[in-house]
């Protein structure tokens, strides 16, 4: 297999299995979470969470590979099969599509990390990707993920830490 069909095949395989580690670790604090089994859907989990008055607020959450940034875009393939014969076109993730972008990034090639963007800050920020060093304080940030909807929670937060 030629270097680039193995780098494409092993980039589908780490953005399947980060929709799965993303879901056990998600599982695990929220218990009602999901896989979104809908190949044209674009999100892939979703969240149900219990305020503290038992309300449940559901989450749409796009996971993405997050090595050195973490990319806003959707629409387009990785991996093995890069021909998109279904018509649809490259977009940026937005409070339309999805309301946070979970990025999975490991640590010491062992545990990882989730970086919790809310689409919000996505379109204030009007960029296509974050680095990892800009979304450190995201990191495991679930207050972030919780409130990813609340605008002015989200907004606070980015001005905190010199985003916007």
């Amino acid at each position: 297999m030629e270097e680039r069909a193995r780098r494409g095949r092993q980039a589908s395989v780490d953005g399947f299995a980060h929709e799965h580690i993303a879901v056990g670790i998600l599982m695990k604090k929220y218990q009602n979470v999901s896989l979104v089994d809908l190949p044209l859907s674009p999100y892939d989990i979703i969240i149900v969470n219990k305020d503290k008055d038992g309300n449940e607020d559901t989450i749409r959450a796009q996971v993405k590979t997050a090595k050195k940034s973490i990319n806003f875009k959707g629409g387009s393939r990785g991996g093995v099969d890069r021909i998109y014969k279904s018509g649809v076109k490259e977009y940026k993730q937005s409070t339309k599509t999805s309301d946070v972008i979970i990025g999975v990034g490991i640590k010491n090639g062992q545990t990882y990390d989730l970086y919790f963007i809310p689409t919000l800050l996505v379109e204030e920020l009007g960029t296509s990707s974050l680095s990892i060093k800009k979304a450190s304080p995201f990191k495991n940030n679930y207050d972030i993920l919780e409130k990813c909807k609340n605008r002015e929670f989200v907004i606070e937060e980015a001005r905190k830490y010199g985003l916007l």
